[in-house]
């Protein structure tokens, strides 16, 4: 699940959270600020929370099961190395992009009244917009083996869209002959 700080990732992944284990990064981040001093900046022990996150991420896929992973969008690294190691278990990874605009995004940071720092949101920003670039014209599901080579399809959702999807559900596909 890729979008902007604010877009509706932890939401949407709450609502489909029966289907599979989630891995959020904010919930790392609130386990660690828990045992921080209150004085303590995150910038100061950030490096210890993505150790941790990455950690429990590795933990998560290599235990098999389905997954529902938090992610920037902006990091193609982060894409490589989940494919990296779902393929050989059997796994495919599937990308679902939630592109609501910038103001739509700020909107939904004002409302949770947590915002991310100017400067990562601008990252963020670039690198969606990297990733979005990728792209011609909008779609609902997009098979892929093209521009994101490392996901095994892509699921576009604007903020109508994002809405509208209750559920997700994973399966097997059937065999081919």
């Amino acid at each position: 699940m890729s979008g902007l700080p604010g877009s509706g990732k932890s939401t949407l992944l709450r609502r489909w959270a029966e289907a599979a284990l989630v891995i959020d990064p904010r919930v790392v981040h609130v386990a660690c600020e828990s045992v921080m001093p209150t004085w303590l900046p995150y910038a100061v022990y950030r490096p210890w929370a993505r150790w941790r996150y990455f950690r429990w991420l590795r933990t998560a896929v290599r235990g098999g099961a389905p997954l529902l992973v938090h992610d920037c969008g902006g990091r193609p690294w982060m894409r490589r190395w989940l494919a990296g190691h779902a393929g050989p278990r059997g796994r495919e990874l599937h990308l679902v992009l939630l592109d609501v605009g910038v103001a739509e995004a700020l909107a939904g940071q004002a409302a949770r009244g947590r915002w991310a720092p100017r400067r990562a949101f601008a990252r963020h920003r670039r690198g969606l917009d990297r990733l979005l670039r990728t792209f011609s014209g909008s779609g609902e599901v997009a098979p892929t083996r093209g521009p994101v080579r490392e996901v095994a399809s892509v699921v576009l959702l604007d903020r109508g869209s994002r809405e509208r999807v209750s559920t997700v559900e994973f399966g097997s596909r059937p065999a081919r002959p």
